[in-house]
């Protein structure tokens, strides 16, 4: 016979163990939500990435320089003459082209962040180490950071395509008259603003680089709208789907688009602090006549921000209607259920009182009566199973 103390530690580890597997399904569970509508960009570590503890600045990612990574380099000047991009995958060439005669403006977009590459241009501009790490680590707030020669300036572009919400971050060094921008990867939502500095008569002729990054910013801030459209229409949608047919897919799409709204409320709020700073500064940098066009992007990203609030307190109220939907189907469900069992009621009672105790009952005497009653039994079962699954109340959905 075991004693107390060893039953009690029987039961506690059976407990630890039925404690440790709910958890981890539970966890499975959370994890197959997030396949939604909208799939956020899922990054990973860096390869570049160095050991928590280590000297700050670019240095220590030049030993892990991965020649792999793609670079593409842009050269775009602008002035009295025209415009003139030229395009190239070495930086060296790209900072030692000249600049055309009567040159006002050169915007220097590097797609791929290769270490190497970076560490370049910073010893051309005599950038701060610092900064070239914040454009390695992509994982930065949006901030602006005022130097002497220059304002270091970080943003977050977000894009939907193809279902895929991504999350990019932008590295902007801004001096009087050149723009230099990293992006992580090509395609940017900056197409309308090459096409701006083609007319000759656009705003771009008239100021010095901080227009053009004003551009860009507004660029950025803008694109958000069409995206929170798509987000719009998707819960109009799934609205109606939850109230005619809720379903765990409808769950599971609910949970991405609340998820991906709370990724551009992130990356939303730190982008209007980056703003009113950009609109009260005072640097040297900025031209105090683009306070107002720094304003309505300012107006813009509140805009923005309500938009979005208002579509993750209908995302938070959709959550609610669709437990619910599911609560009401079930009544629905149970009272079709109690109405079949009510049929039945008088007859169990009946049968539960006089039992078979009949003197004459003919299907006794029946050669075939055993089978004939399996029969029946069989497909009332399989019948009221064909019933259930057409209704929606058992099987997938």
């Amino acid at each position: 016979m075991k004693q107390p103390i060893e039953s009690a530690k029987e039961v506690a580890q059976a407990t630890s163990d039925a404690i440790a597997k709910t958890a981890n399904f539970i966890t499975s569970g959370i994890l197959d939500l997030g396949k939604g509508f909208f799939t956020p960009t899922i990054r990973g570590h860096s390869s570049t990435s160095v050991a928590p503890g280590a000297a700050p600045g670019i240095e220590q990612y030049l030993k892990k320089d991965d020649a792999a990574i793609a670079v593409k380099i842009t050269v775009i000047d602008y002035g009295e003459f025209g415009v003139e991009t030229t395009t190239y995958e070495d930086i060296n060439q790209a900072l030692a082209h000249p600049k055309p005669d009567a040159t006002h403006v050169r915007w220097i977009n590097v797609d791929g962040l290769r270490p190497s590459t970076i560490h370049t241009v910073c010893k051309h501009f005599d950038l701060h180490t610092l900064s070239a790490e914040d454009v390695i680590n992509t994982y930065q707030r949006p901030k602006v950071e005022p130097f002497d020669s220059h304002l270091f300036i970080i943003a977050r572009q977000l894009q939907l395509a193809d279902q895929t919400l991504k999350n990019e971050q932008i590295s902007f060094f801004l001096f009087r008259e050149t723009l230099i921008s990293f992006q992580e990867v090509p395609g940017d939502v900056f197409d309308p603003v090459r096409k701006r500095l083609e007319n000759k008569t656009s705003r771009f002729r008239s100021y010095q680089a901080d227009y053009l990054f004003y551009a860009l910013l507004d660029s950025i801030v803008d694109h958000l709208f069409p995206i929170l459209e798509a987000y719009g229409a998707a819960l109009e949608e799934l609205e109606f789907e939850i109230l005619e047919n809720p379903s765990t897919g409808s769950q599971q799409r609910l949970f991405s688009m609340k998820r991906d709204l709370s990724l551009q409320r992130r990356v939303l709020w730190p982008i209007r602090e980056v703003v009113d700073q950009l609109h009260r500064s005072e640097s040297e940098h900025i031209n105090p006549e683009l306070n107002t066009f720094f304003r309505d992007i300012q107006d813009h990203t509140m805009q923005v921000i309500d938009l979005l609030e208002t579509y993750r307190d209908t995302a938070s109220s959709l959550s609610d209607l669709y437990q619910s939907s599911v609560g009401n189907k079930m009544n629905e469900i149970m009272k079709v259920l109690t109405i079949m069992a009510s049929f039945f009621i008088p007859i169990t009672f009946f049968a539960g009182v006089y039992g078979m105790n009949f003197e004459y009952i003919p299907e006794l005497g029946w050669k075939y009566a055993y089978p004939t009653f399996w029969a029946g039994c069989l497909s009332m079962t399989f019948g009221l199973a064909i019933f259930f699954w057409r209704k929606g109340w058992i099987g997938p959905k």
